[in-house]
C-alpha cells in the first residue's frame, strides 16, 4: 500500500472539503495496514462478538452481530481472520458471506471501549464459518462508546423469530429512540477495478439516548460528530448512498436491521440544532428485519465506576488552554493512574438530554492527591466550551476510572523522548512527573508551540527539569512573538520533526512518546522509522472530539 492512498475518491473528496486532507493522509498511511499487527490479532481472538457488514443478493448493505463468546475468532496469519460463526436463518445477511463477498468487520470491546476495523473479501467458507482475507485494518479512538459488560444468556436456545417489513413498528421506534449505540454498514466498489480501498466498512455510532431522531416510520436522522477524519462512512455514502443500520437490544438479545438510502446534510440550519454535530445523515428506510432472541449474549451497562469530582482549581495555562483540578466529592483519596492515561468525564450540559461523555488526558503526577486535566478550548467543541465558559470552582463533574493504553513503560533502560505539539503535551507532562522522581533514565522533553502565548505548563515543566541534569528540555516556536526570546523562552524556531530529534538524541537509541495533531505524529513517525528507529520504540496518542 506504500504507493497507494488508503482512501478512495469519496473519502478524499470529503477530507478535502473539510480541510483535513493533507493532515490525515500521511498519518493514515502509517496506521491503515494491509495486514493485522500481532496486537490486533490477539485482540480479535478474545472478543465475544463481532459486527459484520456485507451486501445481500440485491446489493443492499446490511449489518449484523456474530456472537459466540471468546475464541470464535482466530487469526491463522496476519492476512486472514477465521470466524466460526455465520448469520442465522432469517438474518438479512443469511447466506451472504460466500467466497468472494466483500465483508467489513468491527471488533469492539465495550467494557474497555477498544475497537478495531478490518475489511476484505471472503477467501472461502465452510459450514458455520468463513475466512476473511484482510485488505485493510486499523484502530479507532474510544469516543462515544457506552461501556457494557457481557454475559451469556440464561434462557435456553430457541429458534430466532424473524419479522420483515418496510416500515418501523411502534416498538421498533421505541428501541431506536432509547438507543445510545448503533452500527452502520456502507461500501463502495468501482466496477471491476481492484483496490484495497474498496469494499465494505463496519462502523460504530454512539451518543446520548435520543441522538437518533425518528421523523416518521420510514425516516431517521442522526448527527455525525467529529471523529478520526478518515470519513470512511461519509466517503462511501458520497459515492454510494445505500446504507444499513443495526440496533441492538442489549438486554434482550434482539437485533433490528434496517436498509435504505442516506442523504448527507452538510450545513443546513438544522445541523445547529444538534449540539456538537458537524453534519447530519438522513436515512430513508426501505427494508426492516427484526430478529428476536437472536443473540446468545446479553450486556449490562456499566455504572459502578462513576464518581463525582469537585472542581478545586481552575488555572489558565495559555491563550487557549485551561487546567482543571479535581478532588473526590467526599474527600476520599482518588485512585492512582498510569502516566499517559485519560480521564473519562460525563458532563451535564444545558440543552443536552443526557450527559456528554469526553475523555481528557491527565496532566498531573500519577501519585498526586488530585486529578488535573488541561483542556484546549475549541470554538466548535461542545464539551471544551462548557468547561472553559461554565465550569467554576466548587462545581461537580462525573467521572469514570482513568484508563488508556498510551502509557509510560518504566521497565526499559533506553533514554526517553517525550515529543509533543500544542495541547498534546498534557499526557507527556504526566510522564515527565513520573520520570523526574522515579527513574534514572535520561529524558528529552521536546515541545512545539506557536509562540509564548500558546505554550501551556511551561514553568511547571522547567521546574521538573531543574534538579535533574539528565532531564533536558527543548522548545520550538513556529511563529515567535517579538517578546519571545531565543535561548530563554524557546531554543529553536520552526517545528519539531525527525531531524530535530536526531540532532538532540544522537543515534536515536531511545523510546519515543508522541502526542499531538495527527499530521505531526505521522510525519515524525515516518521520519524516525526512515532513520532506523524500530516501530516498537515509537508510541503515539491522538485526540478525539472536544
Amino acid at each position: 500500500m506504500a504507493g497507494e492512498s488508503p482512501f478512495h475518491e469519496g473519502e478524499q473528496r470529503v477530507q478535502t472539503r473539510l480541510g483535513v486532507r493533507e493532515e490525515i493522509e500521511p498519518w493514515a498511511r502509517r496506521v491503515v495496514r494491509p495486514f493485522l499487527p500481532e496486537e490486533h490479532r490477539a485482540f480479535y481472538s478474545q472478543l465475544p462478538f463481532l459486527v459484520a457488514v456485507a451486501r445481500d443478493a440485491n446489493g443492499r448493505p446490511w449489518a449484523t452481530l456474530l456472537a459466540e463468546g471468546p475464541g470464535f475468532v482466530s487469526s491463522p496469519d496476519p492476512r486472514s481472520l477465521h470466524v466460526a460463526a455465520v448469520p442465522a436463518p432469517g438474518d438479512a445477511l443469511a447466506g451472504a458471506l460466500g467466497a468472494g463477498a466483500d465483508v467489513g468487520l468491527l471488533g469492539i470491546e465495550l467494557e474497555s471501549r477498544r475497537r478495531n476495523r478490518v475489511n476484505g473479501r471472503v477467501s472461502h467458507n465452510e459450514a458455520g464459518a468463513f475466512v476473511l482475507a484482510v485488505e485493510q485494518g486499523f484502530g479507532n479512538c474510544p469516543q462515544y462508546i457506552t461501556e457494557r459488560s457481557w454475559r451469556r444468556a440464561e434462557a435456553e436456545a430457541r429458534p430466532v423469530d424473524a419479522r420483515l417489513d418496510s416500515t418501523l413498528s411502534d416498538s421498533q421506534q421505541q428501541l431506536i429512540g432509547r438507543a445510545d449505540t448503533f452500527f452502520i454498514a456502507t461500501g463502495y466498489r468501482e466496477g471491476d477495478r481492484e483496490s484495497e480501498t474498496f469494499g465494505m466498512d463496519a462502523s460504530h455510532r454512539g451518543g446520548a439516548p435520543g441522538f437518533v431522531q425518528i421523523r416518521d416510520a420510514r425516516t431517521l436522522v442522526f448527527p455525525d460528530y467529529a471523529g478520526n477524519n478518515h470519513f470512511n462512512t461519509i466517503g462511501n455514502l458520497l459515492l454510494d448512498p445505500r446504507v444499513g443500520l443495526l440496533f441492538v437490544d442489549f438486554e434482550q438479545g434482539d437485533l433490528l436491521q434496517l436498509s435504505g438510502t442516506a442523504e448527507i446534510d452538510w450545513d443546513s440550519p438544522e445541523v445547529a440544532r444538534f449540539p456538537g454535530a458537524r453534519r447530519l445523515v438522513r436515512i430513508a428506510i426501505e427494508e426492516v428485519v427484526e430478529l428476536r432472541g437472536a443473540l446468545p449474549l446479553r450486556w449490562d451497562a456499566e455504572g459502578e465506576a462513576i464518581r463525582e469530582l469537585r472542581v478545586v482549581g481552575k488555572q489558565r495555562e495559555s491563550a487557549e488552554v485551561t487546567s482543571f483540578l479535581f478532588e473526590a466529592r467526599d474527600g476520599s483519596p482518588l485512585p492512582g493512574f498510569v502516566a499517559g492515561q485519560y480521564l473519562p468525564l460525563e458532563l451535564e450540559i444545558p440543552g443536552q438530554p443526557a450527559p456528554v461523555v469526553r475523555t481528557y488526558s491527565l496532566s498531573s503526577a500519577p501519585d498526586a492527591a488530585r486529578y488535573r486535566i488541561s483542556v484546549k478550548r475549541h470554538s466548535q467543541g461542545l464539551a471544551s466550551r462548557h468547561l472553559h465558559d461554565r465550569i467554576e470552582l466548587g462545581d461537580f463533574v462525573s467521572a469514570r476510572a482513568a484508563r488508556g493504553e498510551f502509557v509510560l513503560d518504566c521497565s526499559g533502560a533506553r533514554p526517553v523522548v517525550l515529543a509533543s505539539a500544542g495541547v498534546g503535551l498534557t499526557p507527556l507532562v504526566s510522564m515527565l512527573h513520573r520520570l523526574a522522581v522515579q527513574s534514572e533514565r535520561p529524558v528529552w522533553f521536546v515541545h512545539g508551540a506557536r509562540d509564548g502565548d500558546h505554550h501551556p505548563l511551561r514553568q511547571e515543566i522547567e521546574r521538573l527539569a531543574e534538579d535533574r541534569p539528565d532531564v533536558r528540555l527543548h522548545v520550538a516556536y513556529s511563529r515567535p512573538r517579538p517578546g519571545d526570546h531565543a535561548g530563554r523562552d524557546f531554543q529553536s524556531e520552526g517545528r519539531v520533526d525527525g531531524a530535530l530529534l536526531e540532532k538532540l538524541v544522537p543515534g536515536l537509541g531511545a523510546d519515543f512518546y508522541l502526542c499531538g495533531p495527527t499530521g505531526f505524529m505521522a510525519a515524525i513517525q515516518e521520519q524516525l522509522e526512515a532513520r532506523g528507529v524500530p516501530e516498537a520504540h515509537i508510541h503515539s496518542e491522538s485526540f478525539g472530539p472536544a
